[in-house]
């Protein structure tokens, strides 16, 4: 299959073509995917090696279910969301079990120049943020403003009515700007563009 024709099948052929026996259908959707579902378990968990295995995990179950799969129920893509989304919160109530203090703190790299240092700061401060914020909320805001979904598919991904998604969204968003409501100044943000 050419790589032209790769880009332009849906997910749904592609799972389609990964069970029937073609490896680069499976290679087509991984290269589509996995980086979507990587970085959703990495914004839940805060830890990248955890999020490298529920990412793989995820993966694996998407190739498990592949010959089982009916096109048309559920996009590919949403489906997988919901596998990583509750992948994760799994690990998180593990966490929890074993005690906040036993985590270790995500490694920081030192870069060298100030403005990737003030990258890191406010990249650190989102993610703290969004780790104070109830599961559902963090999902739904993770979900909305980092994957760019709408409203329908975070309803379907969570298993839940679209207000509900909503609600979550909003709530989770208002509790992250008062989360960082006092951290203007300190992460850049107090001159008086509007960033």
């Amino acid at each position: 299959m050419a790589r032209d024709a790769d880009h332009s099948r849906s997910d749904d052929a592609l799972l389609r073509l990964y069970a029937a026996g073609d490896p680069a259908a499976a290679r087509a959707l991984s290269g589509r995917l996995l980086p979507r579902v990587y970085a959703q378990a990495l914004r839940l968990l805060s830890d990248p090696a955890e999020a490298e295995d529920v990412a793989q995990e995820a993966m694996m179950r998407l190739w498990r279910i592949a010959p089982k799969w009916r096109p048309g129920e559920a996009a590919v893509s949403t489906w997988l969301y919901r596998v990583t989304a509750n992948l994760c919160v799994d690990r998180l109530r593990k966490r929890r079990t074993v005690g906040l203090g036993e985590v270790a703190e995500p490694v920081d790299p030192a870069p060298s120049a100030a403005a990737r240092l003030q990258g890191a700061a406010r990249q650190a401060a989102l993610q703290d943020a969004l780790d104070r914020l109830p599961v559902r909320q963090r999902q739904a805001v993770v979900l909305r403003h980092i994957e760019g979904l709408g409203t329908g598919e975070i309803a379907e991904i969570m298993q839940i009515g679209a207000r509900a998604a909503e609600s979550l969204t909003a709530r989770g968003k208002r509790a992250l700007t008062d989360l960082l409501a006092g951290r203007r100044a300190e992460l850049g943000y107090d001159d008086d563009r509007s960033d």
